[in-house]
């Protein structure tokens, strides 16, 4: 993979003495692995999940999946493309279980335990703040309702900033297929607003 997935992906590319540690499974090494890489994972299956609780579950798969495969883990090749591999298959797998189906049916916007998805910000402006959050949980909550396959592909490009390239070797398809999910997604993503609008 390329570098532009590991800036994003983690504050600091572990040395090769680290991602050595972590594939023998050394405590402290997968430690401070998990610590470095909880809010990439976390923030990713949020918002391909739409649900703290589900979040908050997949998260510990992914982190589960990542302690089982350790040993797979190549030193020499970028850790947050295989880290981000796991979690968006974590996630797939989620999609498919009739579990999060139903729970999706039945969930409400107006659901506290929902989550708004808004991020903190630090603004003085507490008027501009709270619309920022309304626009945020607006758009949060339609990209809930976008297919998973569109929902991956305009997550992972404009909030993990991934190329379609990247997209492609994360959701196992090409980058033409990658461009047009992209593409589809914001589509929908302007009916569903625009029709919440309304």
């Amino acid at each position: 993979m390329t570098s532009s997935i590991r800036d994003r992906t983690q504050t600091a590319a572990p040395s090769v003495v680290v991602l050595e540690a972590v594939r023998r499974r050394e405590p402290q090494a997968l430690a401070a692995f998990f610590e470095q890489h909880f809010d990439h994972v976390y923030g990713l299956v949020y918002r391909l999940l739409g649900d703290r609780h589900w979040a908050e579950d997949a998260t510990q798969e992914v982190f589960l999946k990542l302690h089982r495969a350790a040993h797979t883990l190549d030193p020499d090749r970028d850790p947050g493309a295989w880290v981000t591999t796991i979690a968006y298959n974590v996630c797939r797998d989620l999609w498919r279980s009739g579990a999060y189906r139903l729970s999706r049916q039945s969930i409400s916007i107006d659901d506290p335990d929902h989550g708004d998805g808004a991020i903190p910000s630090n603004r003085e402006d507490p008027e501009g703040e709270l619309i920022a959050a309304e626009r945020e949980k607006l758009v949060q909550d339609a990209i809930g309702r976008l297919p998973e396959s569109l929902r991956a592909a305009v997550v992972l490009r404009e909030y993990q900033g991934f190329s379609y390239e990247e997209i492609a070797s994360v959701t196992g398809t090409t980058p033409v297929a990658a461009r047009k999910r992209y593409s589809r997604a914001l589509a929908e993503l302007g009916k569903l607003l625009e029709s919440t609008i309304k």
